[in-house]
């Protein structure tokens, strides 16, 4: 198998939505940044971030909008610089990996692509609306994943909120903890020269919290884009079922015995589950993905 083959099955063939949607942005990013490159060596202006702002950037500007309908969905795919793409990258791989073990990939992409849209109409209408942006709301326009990252990371806490991760130099945190810093920053950072990022972080945010809230009372918002591709799956992974079960070692998970290990893990973490009980809320996300 040559490199090519092998980095097309690793991004697109893996089964992995985190790992296609880490692999397109950076796919994309090194296309646009070796553009930069020759433009560079031949002593050419660089014209693809003219192009990149004008046309796949999401504007502030409603008349500008109006025309470029697309752009609070293409937004989701460019960064700008080797950091912003880098740390955005780097929490959809630490958080997306723990969500794609409970949720579907179908429900993974509608969390991430939703609550990029959902962070772009945030920042629009706020520069809109607040008097503050008035001098910039022409000429405003914001690239990046982060606010489909934040989405993932803030419905995955509300998910998981007592789920435990090792964070370099501080030691095992709970989900919750690291969902509520990251937020606290994002408020904070409002008033600073990105304030338009961080308001679609908030955006996202909003989207990931009520997302998983709605899911878990039996409503769920991905339903209808699920429903485009294929029958939507019989197995729910998150709802409310006071009723309990059990499951024979052999047998394909139930949603209730599915619910009873959800439950326990709101209660007491995920790290208190028995290794059968992983093993029973691995296998239900993946026959959920596979049919």
């Amino acid at each position: 198998m040559s490199m090519y083959d092998e980095l097309k099955m690793k991004v697109f063939h893996s089964g992995s939505r985190v790992t296609m949607f880490i692999g397109i942005n950076v796919l994309i990013f090194l296309f646009t940044a070796i553009i930069g490159v020759f433009c560079f060596l031949f002593a050419q202006p660089n014209f693809i971030e003219p192009i990149i702002r004008d046309y796949f950037a999401a504007p502030t500007y409603l008349p500008k909008l109006l025309f470029r309908f697309w752009t609070p969905f293409t937004y989701i795919f460019f960064h700008d610089g080797f950091l912003h793409i880098l740390f955005n990258m780097l929490w959809l791989y630490w958080i997306g990996r723990i969500l794609e073990d409970f949720i579907n990939g179908k429900k993974f992409t509608f969390i991430f692509l939703g609550g990029g849209i959902a962070g772009a109409l945030f920042y629009i209408i706020c520069y809109n609306l607040f008097p503050a942006y008035s001098n910039s709301v022409e000429l405003s326009s914001i690239v990046g994943a982060s606010a489909g990252v934040t989405a993932v990371i803030i419905a995955t806490a509300v998910l998981l909120p007592d789920y435990t991760i090792s964070l370099l130099l501080i030691g095992p945190v709970k989900l919750k903890w690291i969902a509520i810093v990251y937020l606290v920053i994002d408020i904070i950072s409002i008033v600073g020269p990105n304030s338009g990022g961080y308001l679609s972080h908030l955006g996202g945010a909003i989207f990931g919290f009520f997302f998983i809230k709605s899911l878990q009372r039996g409503a769920d918002w991905s339903k209808p884009f699920e429903d485009l591709f294929k029958p939507q799956s019989k197995l729910k992974v998150v709802s409310k079922n006071p009723n309990k079960a059990s499951i024979p070692k052999n047998e394909t998970p139930n949603q209730v015995a599915v619910d009873e290990i959800l439950d326990k893990i709101s209660k007491s973490g995920y790290d208190k589950l028995t290794k059968r009980e992983k093993e029973i809320l691995f296998n239900a996300s993946k026959n959920d993905e596979k049919k």
